[in-house]
């Protein structure tokens, strides 16, 4: 994980800034009412208002931008000259100030609003920037979380002061449709919002970025009662789009409500066919839902996991035999879907970090050089850190137990479970998972299909990269298909897990796992196609390049980018 100290200052203020071609695309949509007064709450160098102003070469409107950064400030009001026929002013100041205030006095004062909000951590902003945050969600009576980010509380308070059937267009990350922290503003948008579209692009369109990016296009109710024709999610490929109406993109494309408005907005990622097919088998009788069948927890967390996970030559250096136990939470750690005595054993022919160290006696019945090893990990001042200071010792790990089945939070191409033969210990990167009325054999195999890995897609999410992440409240909602009468192949899997691809395993996984729930061969291609497309889309695989699918590829390492403003900061929380 990066931290603040790490990142430079271009980063911390959001230096990338909007391409004119969007900019003016979303201008044109945005202004095709003829708005009368316009905001953007973070208008950079102005590069929106010179859009504005050849999108609607007569147009004469009312623009307001606010600018945090006074250089940046500066050059905006420098580009309102050029556009003398706007009445324009820009504020040097934060703009949640100012949304505050309008949204205590209920002021709608703006029929358009356009921008590219900052894209920065909740835990980056200075105290003051964070209490701001949290005060536009409860003026707004929203749920509020710090695993927010900046451009959330501007985006709501941006909608809240629009004028009844207002339009919004903002390029945002594009995290906006899958991941938990923005949920209150999925939820507000589908509340106060007409129509709703998202414009997803194959491509990265900031340079210097691993996190995609969308336009979001926003109608607001005409009346609080009107009812609401849900999002809309269109893929686009290069820059042909943007010669074409956004009007027709904005009017054209179907759209879903119910589950998808209230929820992530993945589902909209599907066709109406797939979600039918999907709902049909959440009802079904042998499909059951992750937390019915397994119970999840977090891995061991140490605060420290190079201490406390170790090779052998240190365990034979530092006299840590006793207090060594077996120990995975990597990818490479576990190739197949078991990790027994013989994949622990050729981790460690191979030098891999496989023991956990953990010690429970006192100091003073410890070796001279167990002693060494503790006060090496002092010396690196390893006990200061927070996790590893509120435990007495600090180095004496708590909640230590393992299961008979584990999960790596993390895949490249989709998750899958481990079998924990060896009952070894598993650091935070893997969850701990406890079976209920179903052998442990069994979920691990049927855990690998289409629908499952599908289901993943919809539920998790990703960040830079392409790496699809769970939490455990995600994993609980995976639909896991468990057919009556069959007979777990763990041995057979797992050897085809660690020499075929993803999309191979799935497929030969299919009748076996989803046919003896009672699905057609078509019905599995249908499934699996639409997780080989979802999976593409995350990955930003596009038709013109390489897919690179790997029998390796079914798990990865930690892997935490995100990008604000254009920019890449990291993105260490869910």
């Amino acid at each position: 994980m990066n931290f603040i100290k790490n990142e430079t200052a271009q980063k911390l203020r959001g230096g990338y800034y909007t391409p004119l071609d969007l900019a003016i695309y979303i201008s044109r949509w945005a202004s095709e009412k003829h708005p009368h007064s316009v905001l953007e709450p973070s208008c950079g160098d102005g590069i929106f208002l010179e859009a504005l102003a050849k999108a609607e070469p007569r147009a004469r409107l009312h623009f307001t931008g606010f600018e945090l950064f006074d250089e940046e400030a500066v050059k905006a009001k420098e580009r309102c000259l050029s556009v003398p026929r706007f009445a324009s002013k820009i504020h040097s100041g934060d703009f949640l100030d100012f949304a505050i205030k309008q949204i205590l006095e209920g002021r709608k004062d703006f029929d358009c609003v356009v921008g590219n909000p900052p894209f920065v951590r909740y835990q980056y902003l200075p105290s003051e920037s964070q209490n701001k945050a949290e005060a536009i969600f409860k003026l707004l009576r929203l749920p509020f979380t710090k695993h927010t980010n900046a451009w959330v509380p501007f985006v709501l308070a941006s909608v809240a002061m629009l004028q009844p059937g207002g339009r919004l267009g903002m390029i945002l990350p594009a995290e906006i449709i899958h991941v938990m922290h923005p949920q209150s503003l999925r939820t507000y948008l589908g509340d106060v919002c007409s129509r709703l579209l998202v414009i997803d692009p194959e491509e990265l369109w900031f340079d210097g970025t691993l996190q995609g990016a969308v336009i979001l296009f926003a109608e607001k109710k005409h009346h609080p009662t009107d009812h609401c024709e849900g999002v809309g999610i269109v893929k686009v490929s290069g820059r042909s789009f943007l010669c074409e109406d956004p009007s027709r993109l904005f009017n054209d494309t179907t759209r879903i409500n119910g589950k998808t408005v209230e929820g992530k907005w993945t589902r909209a990622l599907l066709t109406s066919a797939e979600r039918s097919l999907v709902d049909s088998l959440a009802e079904s009788e042998h499909v059951y839902r992750f937390e019915d069948i397994a119970k999840v927890d977090v891995g061991i967390v140490t605060g420290a996991n190079k201490f406390f996970l170790v090779h052998d030559e240190t365990v034979s250096q530092y006299g840590l035999a006793s207090f060594v136990h077996p120990m995975f939470g990597r990818s490479d750690h576990c190739p197949g879907v078991i990790y027994d005595e013989r994949q622990h054993a050729e981790n460690s022919r191979i030098g891999k970090p496989t023991n956990f160290v953990w010690i429970t006696p006192p100091k003073s019945e410890l070796s001279k050089k167990v002693l060494e090893y503790i006060e090496l990990g002092e010396k690196e001042k390893l006990h200061t850190r927070y996790k590893c200071r509120v435990r007495k010792p600090w180095y004496t790990v708590p909640s230590v137990y393992s299961t008979g089945v584990a999960m790596l939070k993390r895949a490249s191409d989709t998750p899958r479970l481990i079998l924990n033969k060896l009952s070894a210990y598993t650091t935070d990167t893997a969850y701990r998972i406890k079976t209920k009325d179903v052998a442990p054999e069994k979920l691990v195999y049927c855990f690998l299909n289409s629908l499952t890995a599908l289901s993943a897609e919809l539920e998790g999410r990703h960040y830079g990269g392409g790496v699809i992440e769970l939490v455990p409240s995600e994993i609980e909602k995976l639909l896991v298909p468990l057919p009556r009468g069959l007979r777990p192949q763990v041995q057979r899997l797992d050897k085809l897990v660690r020499e075929a691809s993803a999309h191979d395993v799935l497929e030969q996984q299919g009748p076996d796992v989803l046919g003896k729930v009672g699905l057609s061969h078509a019905e599995q291609n249908q499934l699996l196609a639409a997780w080989l497309r979802l999976k593409k889309r995350r990955q930003r695989i596009t038709e013109n390049s390489e897919e690179q699918d790997s029998p390796d590829s079914l798990a990865i390492t930690d892997h935490d980018i995100s990008i604000k403003n254009g920019s890449l900061l990291p993105f260490g929380g869910p």
